[in-house]
């Protein structure tokens, strides 16, 4: 059996996004009536799903090919947009890049090609039509125009990485055609803003803007993002002051993790009518934290105030509206000393709470009776703390229990007063 050509390479249309692709060999068993036809191993048939013979035409000058073939094909839901013969190594690959091809799924049926393109320089680079992930960092881009993500083989892409460039700018119009993009890596540049349409209309799920120089940011950003997916999004590293949306009666948001970490926030921003799961905080200049600072995140779920070097105070009810959170960190906040049982006022979801390497020392043994859910509290070098049952007297007349005492255990004596 003579071998016409390594392999075919079927790329397919999922719900309109065109990413990944089947890779077949094919063989010329026999000629046809001046046809010929190829057989696909049937590894590659998924059983159950069924098989049909369909006839596809291939350029006479892909790789030896005939003009026409027939074949067994394995389909399930799926849109064949074409085919071309591919000969082992992934084509049009730019010779100062690095592509392969990732196979997976069934008998590695579905596959996708990376290309890495770190430090090849600021020229636009050519990449292959069917390219998902595609990393440009490292390449010394000082601004990031409307063309130089436009070439063939962009469109497809699922990832973008941009990180550590010199990006200073980005045009209003660069990203407008990654218009199935659901990550993108922008951080380590020297960003200060970005066009309020900038990811207008893109599927994003992640976006990395942490190590920029951005002073003030507006959420409103992510208003146009495409199908209301969930985003998280990391701000972290720049020199944030203010954090805001422009207007609290525009559309919801759909960002739900948001990290403002190693900032210059004086205040817990002002974040309403946004579904956050996931807030950080850490490593801001936030001194105190005031009456009803969170009651507009009733969605948060995990709350992260460490290491806030000038945290002196943190008001009753600070927490109120927070009836989801389940885990709260305060831990490396020296200059708290104490807390109020009326602060955890509210968290009747709390699990988790950490205050290692605080200023607080001991716990007042009536917080329980703010805290109905909690199961670990952390404080001091390496102090743990949990909730345990007091067992009542056996009520002989009735023969059963008294109802249980809740009391607050911990490993190191004197910590509970």
């Amino acid at each position: 059996m003579s071998e016409m050509c390594e392999q075919v390479r079927i790329v397919l249309v999922i719900n309109g996004i065109l990413n990944f692709s089947f890779d077949f060999k094919v063989f010329k068993p026999w000629n046809d009536g001046g046809q010929i036809i190829f057989l696909i191993s049937q590894k590659n048939c998924v059983p159950l799903i069924g098989t049909t013979r369909m006839s596809l035409t291939v350029s006479e000058k892909s790789a030896g090919c005939k003009s026409t073939m027939s074949f067994p094909l394995c389909v399930s839901l799926w849109m064949l947009l074409a085919v071309h013969c591919q000969a082992g190594a992934v084509k049009n690959c730019h010779p100062s890049c690095h592509c392969e091809v990732e196979s997976f799924g069934l008998f590695d049926s579905f596959s996708l090609t990376r290309v890495d393109c770190r430090g090849v320089g600021t020229s636009p680079i050519p990449i292959p039509l069917d390219t998902a992930h595609l990393d440009l960092s490292s390449n010394s881009m000082s601004l990031l125009t409307d063309t130089m993500l436009s070439g063939p083989g962009y469109t497809t892409l699922v990832s973008l990485d941009l990180s550590n460039n010199h990006i200073s700018m980005v045009s209003p119009k660069a990203l407008s055609r990654l218009r199935y993009l659901e990550s993108l890596d922008l951080s380590h540049n020297s960003l200060e803003g970005l066009d309020e349409g900038c990811f207008s209309g893109l599927p994003l799920a992640e976006v990395d803007l942490s190590h920029n120089h951005f002073r003030e940011f507006d959420l409103d950003m992510f208003i146009t993002k495409g199908h209301g997916e969930p985003i998280n999004v990391d701000l972290s590293h720049n020199q944030l002051t203010v954090v805001s949306r422009s207007s609290s009666r525009s559309p919801l948001l759909h960002v739900q993790s948001l990290t403002l970490a190693a900032n210059q926030l004086r205040a817990v921003p002002k974040l309403k009518g946004i579904p956050l799961r996931d807030l950080c905080l850490d490593g801001n200049s936030i001194s105190h934290v005031e009456e009803g600072a969170f009651e507009d995140l009733k969605d948060l779920v995990r709350l992260s105030l460490s290491g806030l070097p000038e945290l002196f105070d943190i008001q009753p009810n600070s927490f109120r509206g927070l009836q989801n959170l389940q885990v709260l960190d305060l831990s490396n906040n020296a200059k708290l000393k104490a807390l109020s049982p009326a602060v955890f006022s509210g968290l009747v979801s709390l699990q988790e709470l950490n205050l290692s390497n605080s200023g607080v020392t001991s716990l007042p043994n009536n917080m329980l009776s703010h805290l109905p859910s909690i199961k670990s509290i952390t404080l001091g070098q390496n102090i743990h703390c949990w909730r345990a049952q007091k067992q009542g007297q056996f009520h002989r007349q009735l023969g059963q229990e008294q109802k249980h005492d809740e009391v607050l255990t911990c490993d190191v004596k004197g910590i509970v007063s």
